[in-house]
């Protein structure tokens, strides 16, 4: 697993591009926002109700893929 759940948001797009399309399906549009860049993709995920195990897994594939 490249991607942790403790991982900040903005360093996972910043260093996997192609992860801000999965954030985006997951309904995490706030990829610009302050909550962001101090936001670890855990409590990100947690804020918006969503299913944190399979956005790990779904942030993994997207990496993988590449």
């Amino acid at each position: 697993m490249v991607i942790t759940k403790e991982m900040g948001i903005k360093e996972c797009v910043q260093q996997y591009p192609q992860t801000a399309a999965v954030f985006m399906e997951f309904g995490m549009g706030c990829l610009g926002c302050a909550a962001a860049h101090f936001e670890n993709i855990e409590q990100g995920a947690i804020g918006h109700g969503i299913n944190v195990p399979a956005l790990m897994e779904a942030l993994n594939k997207a990496v993988e893929a590449k």
